[in-house]
This record gives structure tokens, C-alpha cells and sequence, in this order.
């Protein structure tokens, strides 16, 4: 599709905000526009991150001041528990690194990544259906969501948000909290995985637009806010299950289109 610069910029912005931080994969829908609009850089991919995240600051602004008062035993804990989390997937990603650790560029997988995760919300869903879960974060559910960060990382289509909602979830974490803490780990985790990557360019002399690229974030951040804002609500009387059955969806389309 022969579409101007600005336009494809604005158009993989919105759909990586939309996708960010609600559980259906950013990954394996930018493979699916790039299929129609031209193939990105890493930086690029990575970058936009940023803008979805930068969105998501004033709508978690009450929490965050929270973490100003860290002598409360209480926002003490969440503090040390966002870190944990955060430094476990630092780690991990330096150990990647030093073995020369390839993401996977064959599409199907990333379609399969879908599938499975929309079974898995499904599953959890359906098995704590009626139970009365837990609305504090325990260090089990820090351990699974660094864990799911992890998982994501290593496996494009497994969604950030996704592996990090199911693992709190699996826990017995409610899905309010669960929603609410995967936000909280993501905000440093993509912020550096973003300054990294754009340091790393800069470094290299990588060519890059970054006009366009600007644009880009800005597009993200837009649709990124709304959406955060949406899902927050929504989660509060709704369950996984929909999201679950749209990956599920998108998933095999994605094999069949690609």
C-alpha cells in the first residue's frame, strides 16, 4: 500500500498504543499492518513504546505519588515489589544479550503466541469463575509477572501485558490489581528498553527518521491514554475471557493473511 511517511507513521502509533498495555500483543499487530503498510525498524518498534507509556503517567499519577511516602509499610512493599520485578527482567535481558539471544522473526510463532494466550486467559478465567480473589500483589505474583515479562520478551506475540495479567492472575490476584500492577512494572521496563534502544542507534550512527518517528510516538501516546483509561474501567466488571477469544481470532488470521 503506497501510503505517505506521516500517514504510516500515525497509523503503526495508534495501533501500537491501542495494543500496549491491553492483553492482545502489539507485536503481533504491527506484523499484521506491516503486512499491508513498509516493514519498520527495531527502533522504531521499540521506540513508540515509549509514547504509549509516557500516556499512561497522569492516569497513574495518584499511585505514583504514593511511592514519595515509601516509609509506609504498605507503599514500601509495592515499591520494592515493582523493582523486583523490573531488576528480573533487567537481568534476564542482560543475559540474553550476552548469549546472543535472536528474537524470532517467523511470523507463525508469533501468530501461535496469540492462540495460546487467548486459551490461557479462557482457562484462568473460567477456572476462577465465582472464587473471590485477592486484591494485594503477593511476592509470588511479583515473581510470575517478572517471569511473564521475561516470557514476552523472548517470545514475540505472547504480549507483555498478557504474560504479566495472567501470571498475577494465576496467583489469585484479582484482575483489577493484576491489570493495575502489569501497568506499574511496564512503565520503567519499556521506558529503558526504549532509551536503550535509541541510545544504541544514536551510538551506531543507525539510519533512522525521526521526525517520523516523533510523530509516531505522539500518535501512541494519544490512543495509548485512551485506551488505559478505558480498560481500567472495564476490567472492574468484565473478565479476560473476550480478549482471550479476540487473540485467539487475530491469531489465525495472522497465520492465514501471513
Amino acid at each position: 500500500m503506497d501510503l505517505p511517511n506521516w500517514l504510516v507513521a500515525i497509523i503503526l502509533g495508534l495501533i501500537e498504543g491501542l495494543t500496549e498495555f491491553i492483553p492482545v500483543s502489539s507485536t503481533g499487530h504491527l506484523l499484521i499492518a506491516e503486512h499491508w503498510l513498509p516493514k519498520q525498524s527495531d527502533l522504531f518498534n521499540v521506540a513508540i513504546q515509549s509514547g504509549a507509556v509516557l500516556a499512561v503517567l497522569p492516569l497513574f499519577r495518584h499511585r505514583l505519588q504514593t511511592f514519595r511516602n515509601w516509609h509506609v509499610p504498605e507503599n514500601k512493599t509495592l515499591l520494592l515489589q515493582v523493582t523486583f520485578a523490573f531488576l528480573l527482567t533487567a537481568i534476564g535481558g542482560v543475559v540474553l544479550k550476552k548469549l546472543d539471544y535472536r528474537l524470532t522473526e517467523n511470523t507463525r510463532n508469533v501468530a501461535w503466541a496469540l492462540i495460546v494466550g487467548g486459551l490461557l486467559f479462557i482457562l484462568l478465567e473460567a477456572h476462577f469463575k465465582g472464587r473471590v480473589l485477592s486484591a494485594r500483589i503477593t511476592w509470588i505474583s511479583t515473581l510470575l509477572v517478572g517471569i511473564g515479562q521475561l516470557l514476552a520478551a523472548c517470545l514475540p506475540g505472547s504480549s507483555r501485558s498478557g504474560t504479566t495479567i495472567l501470571g498475577a492472575m494465576a496467583s489469585g490476584t484479582q484482575r483489577a490489581t493484576a491489570t493495575e500492577f502489569s501497568f506499574l512494572v511496564g512503565i520503567p521496563t519499556l521506558l529503558a528498553a526504549g532509551a536503550l534502544k535509541t541510545l544504541e542507534a544514536i551510538r551506531h550512527g543507525d539510519p533512522e527518521d525521526w521526525s517520523m518517528l516523533g510523530l509516531a510516538t505522539c500518535a501512541a501516546a494519544a490512543s495509548s491514554f485512551v485506551t488505559v483509561k478505558w480498560l481500567l474501567r472495564f476490567v472492574q466488571t468484565h473478565s479476560f475471557s473476550g480478549f482471550g477469544l479476540y487473540r485467539i481470532v487475530a491469531g489465525l488470521f495472522l497465520l492465514w493473511v501471513l
